[in-house]
């Protein structure tokens, strides 16, 4: 059984937020995404694949489509294939998330 403590994986650097990958297999993964207030993950898209946000601490701009709405701990989105998407810290405070995409791109 693969397990992991989440909280112990985070990691943050001043210069851009950052990926770290918790599970892997052929089909999905699961990475947690660090952002310092102010970094975002710029709008990009993936061709086939769903990709689903959990929000573990802080708060964030998202933006699926042409929507945007600010997400707090405990709340999640999806963003379907084809369709650009991207995330802002707008808080103060660190933002944490839990990010799952399949199929693997």
């Amino acid at each position: 059984m693969q397990w992991v403590e989440v909280h112990r994986q985070k990691r943050f650097a001043p210069e851009k937020f950052q990926k770290v990958n918790l599970f892997d297999s052929p089909r999905m993964f699961c990475d947690l995404y660090c952002f310092e207030p102010g970094q975002e993950q710029k709008l990009h898209l993936h061709a086939h694949s769903d990709k689903i946000y959990y929000v573990l601490e802080g708060e964030g701009l998202f933006r699926i489509g042409e929507e945007e709405k600010v997400l707090s701990a405990g709340m999640a989105t999806m963003a379907p294939p084809g369709v650009e998407h991207g995330v802002r810290n707008t808080g103060r405070e660190r933002l944490t998330l839990l990010v799952f995409m399949a199929p693997k791109p």
